[in-house]
């Protein structure tokens, strides 16, 4: 199966992006932080690019957020398809991710993942990213579903 490059995807696609998630296994709270009005307002700010991998059919196999708190770039809700893995979607997503970021005079390139997640921090690592030990991630809500 032949794929198109990693590029740019829009609003339009949330439906896809959701499907893909589900698909890949990630969580996502679709009554806040990944509802379809939040994607879209945080994708209309200006500070998140969503980038996407299709089949020449147009379906879409490879998904990622790319955002920036304008000093350091995060590469978020990274997901493949279980179907095409192993094929180097991930790493193009990565170098796509950074490529976009640097576009907006990010240097810094961030990811958290979940423990467990060993295939993750994996490509991370072979993407030429650092493990920081003893780094905690902390976080504070408003609510449990944003």
């Amino acid at each position: 199966m032949k794929l198109r490059p990693p590029s740019p995807i829009g609003a339009s696609d949330y439906p896809r992006i959701i499907a893909l998630w589900k698909a890949a296994g990630l969580s996502f709270k679709p009554q806040g932080r990944d509802s379809r009005e939040a994607f879209e307002r945080q994708l209309a700010g200006g500070t998140q690019t969503a980038i996407g991998v299709e089949t020449e059919e147009g379906e879409l196999v490879g998904v990622v957020l790319a955002t920036h708190d304008g000093r350091k770039g995060w590469i978020n809700r990274l997901a493949v398809h279980p179907d095409y893995r192993r094929q180097g979607i991930a790493r193009s997503l990565i170098t796509a991710a950074e490529e976009v970021l640097r576009a907006q005079g990010i240097e810094i390139f961030a990811a958290l993942i979940e423990p467990g997640n060993d295939a993750s921090v994996e490509l991370f690592l072979s993407a030429g990213y650092k493990d920081w030990p003893g780094m905690h991630y902390v976080s504070k809500r408003d609510r449990e579903d944003i």
